[in-house]
C-alpha cells in the first residue's frame, strides 16, 4: 500500500511539473502575441468606414464606403473636380451589394456587388456601377467594366454636411432612395423592386 501511494505521489509530481511548464509556456505566449499584434496594427483612418443597409422587399441592399470630412476645404469643383471620375467617398471605392434584381433609377440591374463611381458636376452627377471590385480609389477605374450609367440632378442644401454620407431612405417596401450628401450638395437616386 505504501509503495502504491509513493508511486502515485511521484506520478502526481511529474504531472504537476508538466502542467506548470505548460502554464509557463502559455503565459509566455500570451505576453508576446498581443505585443507583436499591437506593433502591426495599421494607423487609424482619417476617413472612417461607413455602412448603410436596408431591405427592399426580399432584397437586401448594402453600401460600404469611406466617409471623408470637409475639414475647411472646398469640395466639389476643387478637391473633387467636376467632370472627372470620383471614387464616391474615400479610400477604397464605394461598393453596393444587392441580393435581388432591382431597377436602379429605372434601369434594370441584376443582383450582385458593384463598385460605385460618380462624375460630379455643378448641376448633375453621372452615377456609374462597375463590375470591378476591391479597387483603391478610382485610379484603376476602367469604363469597359461599367454595368450601368445614369444621370441625376444635384440639389443644394441649406445645412452643411461635414462628413460625406450615403444613406438608404426607405420610402416603402418597394422603393428606396439612395442619397449622397456632402458639403451643401445632395444627390438622390431611386432604387425599386
Amino acid at each position: 500500500m505504501l509503495r502504491w501511494q509513493l508511486t502515485l505521489s511521484i506520478t502526481t509530481i511529474h504531472q504537476m511539473k508538466s502542467i506548470v511548464l505548460f502554464a509557463v509556456f502559455l503565459l509566455t505566449l500570451g505576453f508576446t502575441v498581443p505585443h507583436a499584434e499591437a506593433q502591426s496594427l495599421p494607423e487609424p483612418r482619417q476617413s472612417p468606414l461607413g455602412l448603410s443597409r436596408t431591405m427592399l422587399g426580399d432584397t437586401y441592399v448594402k453600401v460600404i464606403y469611406g466617409r471623408p470630412y470637409v475639414r475647411d476645404r472646398q469640395i466639389f469643383g476643387s478637391l473633387v473636380p467636376y467632370g472627372e471620375v470620383w471614387r464616391t467617398g474615400a479610400n477604397e471605392s464605394t461598393e453596393i451589394t444587392l441580393t435581388g434584381d432591382v431597377f436602379f433609377d429605372s434601369t434594370p440591374l441584376p443582383a450582385g456587388t458593384y463598385s460605385v463611381f460618380t462624375v460630379p458636376g455643378p448641376d448633375e452627377w453621372t452615377v456609374i456601377l462597375n463590375s470591378q471590385l476591391g479597387l483603391w480609389g478610382s485610379y484603376a477605374y476602367n469604363s469597359a467594366f461599367d454595368v450601368l450609367r445614369t444621370r441625376v440632378p444635384v440639389k443644394r442644401t441649406a445645412d452643411k454636411s461635414e462628413i460625406f454620407t450615403i444613406s438608404l431612405d426607405k420610402q416603402d417596401e418597394e422603393n428606396v432612395l439612395l442619397i449622397m450628401e456632402w458639403e451643401r450638395t445632395r444627390v438622390e437616386l431611386p432604387i425599386r423592386k
